[in-house]
């Protein structure tokens, strides 16, 4: 009796010819798409560093308001405990 089984082909499949890009392709794509995220994180870090020296002019003291001090420092009662 013969086997009920009998493979037609001896060459195995292989699923990579599903995907007929060349390989150079791919290699172009991902180094263009590394190139745009330090180019985006350069530019980012500027931003970031503008906005810090912004926000640092904005806190310094010559734009800030004058306060009213009194003239003479109010004393509270327990000093002037130990003073006597």
């Amino acid at each position: 009796m013969p086997p009920t089984n009998q493979q037609s082909s001896t060459k195995p499949t292989s699923n990579l010819d599903l995907f007929p890009i060349p390989q150079s392709f791919l290699l172009q794509i991902g180094t263009a798409s590394i190139l745009l995220l330090l180019i985006t994180g350069k530019t980012t870090l500027r931003a970031l560093e503008a906005i810090g020296e912004a926000s640092e002019e904005l806190f310094r003291g010559d734009r800030l308001p004058n306060l009213d001090f009194p003239d003479e420092p109010e004393i509270n009662q327990d000093e002037k405990i130990y003073t006597k």
